[in-house]
Order: structure tokens, then C-alpha cells, then sequence
């Protein structure tokens, strides 16, 4: 039996299968009664043990989870259910601590690291959210060497793309959306730099928000940039996720980038708008997946041709003047930020762990057997060669030119072709892993919202050969009401349709 043909469960006395329901619908049962929290967790404590030694979509289980879903059942039986995601199971990208739960980020390096619930995580416990465990992810958030496979970790092993035999599901938040495509878990959070939210989102076929920075406390995430990293939420539906980045969102004291939070939408549930195409002006930049191929751009036409009918204006194509220009003053300005930012984090951590790069470059190379058994760090080497000083002028300037492009061209497009989004293809059909020659991209387009700091949402938008190929709308800094708006009408459209020539197979 495939993994595919084994993804079906039925949740007893609801009528609802574990492979295919959604948040909502888990609490609409919730609700009724037909369905326990406890009940629930057990369901997907189940599919845990039996799909995930295919997956590898999970590093750890919650041992307090049981408790938390027996706590969530006796406050809705006092009447004091806190809201939709009362009792629903919430998987975490394991470089996010959680009580008990250290943030390894996929390595034996912080296996014995200490520390509490993450801003974020607190925040989900507080709307009733049972914490089922930790997801696999690409070891250091994918920034540790070059070549990588996505999706593979020394703790996590490599995780497997439900979608198709041998695929890779992309990076680096893997474990969240193979979790969430598979039914191990309704709803998982992930974590971005550039595309590690958006891309496997879109490579498992689910919904995945990549927030304006800021939005979302990063407190508690083991960093690689300030200036750009960002927890989001992953999900089945548009609903789902904007369930979850309401629970997420707010201000957190001990991240300043979050003081902005406060003013942001409370609900972003509420902008759910299935009218909201008609009227829409949106403009299609092509130029980021070219070699995606003809049968990805097939479904982008496909795509767009549903935001006409559903009343959008197309402006098709928008140029983003210089992206291509972008990758290697980002990338200096990465190295920079991991070697300040992770020195910082290490040296607050509790635990036993290494206490700064150069001492982890140190632990790897003591534990190559494993830890580098497929890739090397050649990253984490070029980072340690740097200042690390955020007063570093060449620094400063590769900061300032990174973000200047990404934000001149997106700025461009959106002001002055007057745009509610900019509309692309999130990237091509999932790859097939390779522990050799690492990750075969057929390019992506999360780079210009990763490095403007502006918001981007994902959501499937169709198939080649069965495997998924999804759509980003970005729009300026806090517009998530409006791509969420915008993005749930078009799922609500119809169901993602087949290129011709995935129909041909």
C-alpha cells in the first residue's frame, strides 16, 4: 500500500476522515459533542505511529498532551471553551521551544537544551490549543550547508512528501507541511527566512501564511535573521490558517520587531470574504519560476483565468525591477545576522548545548558520523568567517541594498499599477530527494516578501502528474486581511484544477 492509499481515517461517530478534515470542521464536532478532545488527540497520536515512520514528519510527541486535551474537554463541559481551536491538536516546527520540548532544530546539538513555551506557544495554549509534539524540519533551518536535502535532519531523519514516491516536500518547515498534507495533524506551525513557509506549503499542496515581520513574537525560535525571520501558520484551508494567525498574532515585549502587532486585526478569521476577487486589481509576476517549466506556467494561466472569472483585473505581466539581483547581498546579510543572532540565542539558552557557532561547527565536526553524514556545514563556516557585527559597514550596506530591491520592486508594482496583489506561482512541482546531490529547485518566488519584510500567503492552486503546484498573493507591509480575503475567495472558486498536459498524465 502506498502512502497516499493509507492516508484515509475515519474518526469514529462523526462521519469525518483524519486524512481530509479540516480545522473547522474538527470543531464544529467539538462543539456537538460527537467528538472529544481526547478522543481527537488519540486519533492523531495513532496516525503518528503508523504513517510517520514513512514520513518522517515528526521528531517528538507531547507526553503532556493527553493531560492538555483532558484539560481542554473539562473546560468545555464548564461552558468555557476559549475559541475555534479549543482542544484541536497543533503540531510545532521544531526549532520553536515548547515546555519540555527543547528546540533542537533537527540537531543532537541542542538535544539536551532547556527552556519554556515560546511567545507563540503560549499564545496557542491560551486559545485552547493542544500541543501534539515537534515536526521535523530541515537541521538549522536549511543554513547549515550547501548542498542540502530539504526535509532532512540527523534527529528527524529525511521527511517524505506525501504526494508522490520519492519527493522532497521542500523546506525548511517539512515536518508541518507533510504533517498537515498527511493528517498527522490539522494544524502546524512553521517558521520562515525565505520561502521555508511558503515553499513546502505549496510543495505538500496545503495553505501556508508567511506574516509581515513583526506580526509574530519570534521569542523562543532558534534565529537566522531578525530582519526576516517569522513563525506563521500552515494549514488545510485559508480558514484554517487564518484560525491559527489569529491565535499567533500580537505583541510581545521581548521582540521589539512586534511593537506594531498591537494594531494589526484581531480576527483575521472575520476577512474570510468569498466575494472578495470581484473588483480585486492584481498583477502577475512571471519571471520568478521560468524554470518551473511550461506545464507550471499552464496552471498559472489556469489561475488566472479563475481570478477573472471570479471579477479580479489581471495586470499581466508586473515587472519587480531587479529581483534577480537580490540573492547575493540577502545572503551576506544572512551570514551576518545567523553568527550575531545565533551567538545571542546560545548564550541565553539554558540546557547543555554549545554556547556559540563556532563551539556548534565544533560539535559537528566531533560528531561527523552522523550529523554530517550526507551534507557539511559549509554555511555554518562562511558565517563564522564573518564579523557577526551589526555595525559591520560591508554588512550595512548589503542590508540596505537587499532590502532596497525588494522593497523598490514590490513597492513598484503594487503603488504603481494601483494592486491589492502581487500573484505568482509560489514555485514548481516537488523534486525528487537526493542525499547526494541535494535539492534540485525549479525555482521560487518567496525572496522578494522574505527580504521587504511584507506579508505572502500560498494555497494550492493545481496538479502536475499528482503533484501539487500552489499560487502566492504578497501585498504590502499588514495587508494579511486582504490576501486572506483575496486567497479564500479563490479557493472557494473551485477545486485547484489539472493542466492539460497533467491530464494527459
Amino acid at each position: 500500500m502506498s502512502i497516499t492509499e493509507s492516508l484515509a481515517g475515519p474518526i469514529g461517530g462523526t462521519g469525518l476522515d483524519a486524512g481530509t478534515v479540516t480545522a473547522a470542521e474538527l470543531g464544529w464536532a467539538l462543539s456537538a459533542e460527537t467528538l472529544t478532545a481526547a478522543g481527537l488527540l488519540a486519533v492523531y497520536l495513532a496516525r503518528i505511529e503508523r504513517l510517520n515512520p514513512q514520513l518522517r514528519a515528526v521528531i517528538s510527541v507531547n507526553g503532556l498532551a493527553t493531560a492538555e486535551a483532558a484539560g481542554s474537554d473539562a473546560r468545555r463541559a464548564a461552558g468555557h471553551a476559549r475559541g475555534p481551536l479549543e482542544g484541536i491538536p497543533v503540531l510545532i516546527k521544531d526549532n520553536v521551544s515548547v515546555a519540555g520540548l527543547p528546540a533542537t532544530a533537527g540537531s543532537p546539538a541542542l538535544s539536551a537544551a532547556a527552556g519554556g513555551d515560546a511567545f507563540i506557544v503560549a499564545a496557542l495554549r491560551a486559545a485552547g490549543a493542544v500541543i501534539i509534539g515537534k515536526a521535523n524540519l530541515s537541521e538549522w533551518a536549511n543554513f547549515r550547508s550547501r548542498p542540502s536535502s530539504s526535509g532532512w535532519s540527523t534527529l528527524g531523519g529525511q521527511a517524505v512528501n506525501p504526494r508522490g514516491p520519492g519527493r522532497n516536500p521542500s523546506g525548511s518547515s517539512s515536518g508541518s507541511a507533510v504533517a498537515v498534507a498527511a493528517g498527522l495533524a490539522p494544524l502546524a506551525v512553521g517558521t520562515e527566512t525565505d520561502g521555508s513557509i511558503v515553499s513546502p506549503a505549496a510543495a505538500c499542496g496545503i495553505v501556508g501564511i508567511k506574516p509581515t515581520l513583526g506580526l509574530v513574537s519570534r521569542t523562543g525560535i532558534v534565529p537566522i535573521s531578525a530582519a526576516q525571520d517569522t513563525a506563521g501558520p500552515m494549514a488545510r484551508t485559508v480558514a484554517d490558517a487564518a484560525a491559527l494567525l489569529t491565535a499567533m498574532a500580537g505583541q510581545d515585549a521581548a521582540d521589539p520587531a512586534s511593537a506594531d502587532a498591537a494594531r494589526q486585526a484581531a480576527d483575521y478569521a472575520g476577512f474570510l470574504d468569498p466575494g472578495a476577487l470581484d473588483g480585486a486589481r492584481l498583477g502577475v509576476w512571471r519571471e520568478g519560476v521560468d524554470a518551473a517549466g511550461p506545464a507550471a506556467a499552464a496552471i498559472l494561466d489556469a489561475a488566472i483565468a479563475r481570478l477573472r472569472a471570479c471579477g479580479a483585473e489581471v495586470v499581466d505581466p508586473v515587472d519587480l525591477p531587479d529581483a534577480d539581483k537580490m540573492s547575493m547581498p540577502e545572503y551576506t546579510s544572512l551570514l551576518h545576522e545567523f553568527k550575531h543572532d545565533l551567538n545571542a540565542y546560545l548564550g541565553a539558552l539554558p540546557g547543555e548545548h554549545p554556547a556559540s557557532l563556532a563551539e556548534l561547527i565544533a560539535f559537528n565536526r566531533q560528531h561527523a558520523a552522523t550529523v554530517l553524514a550526507h551534507f557539511g556545514q559549509e554555511i555554518f563556516e562562511a558565517a563564522q568567517a564573518t564579523s557577526g557585527s551589526p555595525a559591520d559597514p560591508d554588512y550595512l550596506s548589503a542590508r540596505a541594498h537587499a532590502r532596497r530591491l525588494a522593497r523598490g520592486g514590490l513597492d513598484a508594482a503594487l503603488s504603481g499599477a494601483r494592486l491589492d496583489a502581487v500573484v505568482s506561482l509560489t514555485g514548481g512541482p516537488a523534486w525528487l530527494t537526493d542525499l547526494v546531490l541535494g535539492d534540485h529547485h525549479a525555482g521560487g518566488t518567496s525572496s522578494p516578501a522574505a527580504v521587504a519584510g511584507y506579508p505572502a500567503i500560498t494555497l494550492p492552486a493545481g496538479q502536475f502528474r499528482g503533484l501539487p503546484v500552489g499560487i502566492s498573493l504578497v501585498g504590502p507591509a499588514w495587508s494579511e486581511p486582504r490576501l486572506i480575503a483575496l486567497a479564500h475567495a479563490f479557493e472557494q472558486a473551485g477545486q485547484p484544477v489539472q493542466s492539460p498536459a497533467a491530464a494527459r498524465g
